[in-house]
């Protein structure tokens, strides 16, 4: 299997700029539509499992399913499976033993010193088994899986916090609030980019923009310039999907073959996963 290292996958991004895409898979079918269009690509990927996702089908399905479709379609591509958003620490330590290669906790909604002493307890088994590690200072607004953050209660991450955190956990990617969000914004998002340019002089770490579907272009080109080497998209990923296999419906009321309207989301999905590893830079890159 060609899985790496999220440390390894996000600092070589980090260090020749360009930015990993962080896919959030669901199913069998957005898997292979994440799969499909990396190796189109030629492009090193992070499939996330979340903790929707997780709820619903359970870590190990998705987990051996990335094994399957992988063998299944001959995919050659570097590939990251990596937990996303766990607010558990025995979570984590499950999916350091069933061989994802990065985790994340995200005790942002703890009192920082709680965060801190759990976040640094993962990164520390996550580096004894060479896998990745991300951590999540400032609250990050909007709804991702089952997870909310009121808008009244987002924050825009310090640099005096973010290097605290980012020194006593070690983590090897950070995410951090620069004015993105979870889901559908309702508003153009502006983002801070003195703030992000700061936090990276600071730190000195790959950082991680969370909430990466709905910002213009130009402001995801301008952060990997500041230092942003891991986006997450999910909820474009999720509304060309549907959008697609709701149009197949409209077209073909009686087409109950469920492979022609899978594959049709499939088709729609890569399409847009292929456009986001484009706009990252990191198409060709995975030699």
């Amino acid at each position: 299997m060609p899985y790496v290292s999220g440390k390894t996958m996000i600092q070589e991004a980090w260090n020749s700029g360009y930015a990993i895409g962080a896919f959030t898979a669901h199913n069998l079918e957005t898997i292979k539509a994440v799969l499909l269009a990396a190796e189109e690509e030629q492009s090193p990927i992070m499939i996330q499992i979340g903790q929707k996702a997780i709820n619903e089908i359970g870590m190990m399905p998705l987990r051996n399913a990335v094994d399957s479709l992988i063998q299944h379609h001959q995919i050659t591509v570097p590939i990251c499976i990596h937990l996303d958003h766990s607010r558990k620490f025995e979570q984590c330590m499950e999916a350091a033993t069933r061989d994802f290669q990065s985790l994340m906790f995200d005790g942002s909604a703890l009192p920082f010193e709680d965060n801190i002493r759990i976040t640094q307890a993962v990164v520390e088994v996550a580096h004894a088994l060479g896998l990745g590690a991300e951590g999540e200072i400032g609250k990050i607004g909007g709804t991702e899986d089952d997870i909310t953050v009121d808008e009244k209660d987002a924050m825009i991450t310090t640099v005096e916090e973010a290097l605290d955190f980012s020194e006593r956990t070690g983590v090897d990617y950070l995410a951090v609030s620069i004015g993105t969000a979870h889901g559908v914004y309702k508003t153009t998002p502006e983002l801070k980019f003195d703030r992000l340019s700061e936090i990276k002089a600071a730190v000195k770490k790959p950082v991680v923009l969370h909430g990466g579907s709905g910002v213009p272009d130009e402001q995801v080109v301008e952060s990997i310039k500041r230092g942003v080497a891991k986006i997450n998209v999910d909820t474009e990923l999720r509304q060309s999907f549907i959008n697609a296999v709701q149009g197949h419906w409209k077209e073909n009321e009686s087409d109950y073959v469920l492979a022609d309207v899978m594959n049709t989301g499939i088709a729609s999905m890569k399409e847009v996963v292929q456009q986001k590893i484009r706009l990252f830079g990191s198409n060709g890159k995975a030699k």
